[in-house]
């Protein structure tokens, strides 16, 4: 590890470098978090094409994607062609004084272009490698292709998420990757910390499918030992209650967890109805899953009585927990997320400014930060084979003229 790059450097990370390789989600998130405190994470991207999350996202202004300035946020982007030997030797180049190399190729790709782990760590035995895939770097199915959606799948996710009556349903994000990215990370940050210990590096292998199995609780205990499979629910988790969406009298629905024994009995106090926290039907946490229906169509009835607001304010005055059911309007105009700067305003070069979520969890000593968006293709070409390589202007252009690196912009996009 190194000292800090500059006097405008923060965060507990400002002291990693960062070779960012792959593309689209599961990879590329874990370099945003790692970015978001502070590390320097260099996204080589083919040279004319970039990461095709440059053109991911339902709307799109001026022909850039809204998608791609939050996933590449505080990175800096370089054009370079692994796919060729001289290209193949600027990466190692680069990895002989870098902390992390992250990937999320199918397994084999790095290796056929030179770049596997055991080639690297001749280069630099205290690198850190870190690689995304659907599978995982070994078993039968590593070298298949596998999207988060294939992880969701076969993690256990898919057949829980939705309504019964319906077929296994997705979340409306893509849950595997960023699944699969946080774990990456995690990983990363562990394999750092034993080098400082041990002063050799690792392979850190992150399957998406093990991601989302690592996040399914009891289920496979659960069919172990009591053959039980979890099916979809809905809204609710069975023998849990109350705890659902409920309606108002607007149409708004408020979600309400009140499914612990004491927040059940300020429910029933909220309620006017104190009594039903003594009742044996609905006394204890087990008694309540065994009427589970009834009870929410009890409070149904009641919350159906009142606006959102009154029904809102009335159970906080009372410790039960609740909360609106958020999308991204109600999430800018919320005092809250407001008080706490959960969502910035980030300058940006064509769009003015851009407003997107902060950087996550809160370190009171050295924070992280959204500092620019992510880049335009190649914007960083200069700095990182001029300054950190080296190369003076006319290698660059031989390069370039040969399609090992790009030929860059100036402006991020």
């Amino acid at each position: 590890m190194r000292a800090p790059r500059t006097k405008d450097s923060f965060g507990p990370l400002a002291d990693i470098r960062v070779i960012e390789m792959g593309q689209l989600l599961a990879g590329p998130f874990c370099g945003q978090l790692l970015a978001d405190f502070g590390a320097e994470v260099i996204k080589i991207e083919q040279p004319g094409v970039g990461d095709p999350m440059r053109e991911w996202g339902r709307e799109k202004q001026h022909g850039k994607s809204l998608w791609w300035p939050v996933i590449a946020r505080n990175k800096k982007s370089v054009e370079i062609n692994a796919r060729v030997p001289e290209g193949q030797e600027l990466i190692r180049k680069l990895v002989a004084d870098a902390d992390i190399v992250l990937e999320n190729f199918r397994p084999g790709t790095m290796e056929k272009w030179g770049l596997g782990y055991e080639d690297l760590r001749k280069i630099n035995p205290r690198l850190v490698m870190i690689r995304v895939s659907g599978y995982g770097q070994t078993g039968p199915y590593a070298e298949k292709a596998g999207y988060g959606a294939i992880g969701e799948a076969m993690g256990g996710l898919r057949y829980v998420v939705g309504d019964p009556s319906t077929p296994p349903s997705r979340m409306g994000i893509s849950i595997g990757d960023t699944l699969a990215a946080v774990f990456a990370c995690l990983g990363g940050l562990m394999a750092l910390h034993a080098v400082e210990r041990t002063g050799r590096g690792q392979m850190v292998d992150s399957a998406i499918y093990e991601a989302v199995l690592a996040m399914m609780e009891s289920l496979v205990t659960e069919y172990d030992q009591a053959g039980y499979v979890r099916e979809r629910t809905g809204a609710i988790l069975p023998n849990v209650a109350p705890s659902n969406v409920y309606p108002t009298k607007s149409g708004h629905y408020v979600l309400i967890a009140a499914n612990q024994d004491t927040v059940f009995k300020r429910l029933a106090a909220a309620m006017g109805r104190p009594e039903l926290a003594q009742d044996p039907r609905y006394a204890t946490h087990s008694a309540r899953g065994k009427v589970q229906q009834e009870l929410d169509a009890m409070i149904a009835d009641w919350s159906r009585t009142m606006e959102a607001d009154e029904l809102g304010a009335l159970l906080d005055s009372h410790g039960v927990p609740r909360g609106d059911i958020y999308r991204a309007p109600e999430m800018l105009e919320d005092a809250h997320f407001k008080a706490r700067e959960a969502i910035v305003k980030i300058a940006h070069p064509m769009f003015g400014s851009l407003r997107m979520q902060n950087t996550f969890p809160r370190l009171s000593e050295t924070p992280g930060k959204v500092a620019a968006c992510g880049p335009d293709l190649g914007q960083h070409n200069g700095e990182v084979f001029g300054t950190l390589l080296g190369l003076d202007e006319r290698a660059r252009a031989d390069l370039a003229a040969k399609g090992v690196i790009g030929a860059g912009t100036k402006a991020a996009a």
